[in-house]
């Protein structure tokens, strides 16, 4: 498998100009799908947890199976 790391680049950046282009509004809808999605991870690996918690998760901590 080879990498082409300038086309990876370009299409990075085309991304980020793409994501900067949306609107206010739908890059918070975005935000708040990506919290969902890290809620669910996190309470998928808490084997502690039987409910979603009010708080976010403490993303900075390793969770301790890890």
């Amino acid at each position: 498998m080879s990498f082409n790391l300038e086309q990876m680049l370009r299409e990075k950046r085309a991304l980020r100009d793409r994501l900067a282009a949306r609107p206010i509004a739908e890059k918070l809808r975005m935000l708040d799908a990506l919290r969902e999605r890290t809620l669910t991870i996190h309470i998928a690996r808490s084997p502690k947890t039987n409910a979603i918690r009010d708080e976010p998760p403490d993303l900075g901590k390793h969770h301790p199976t890890s």
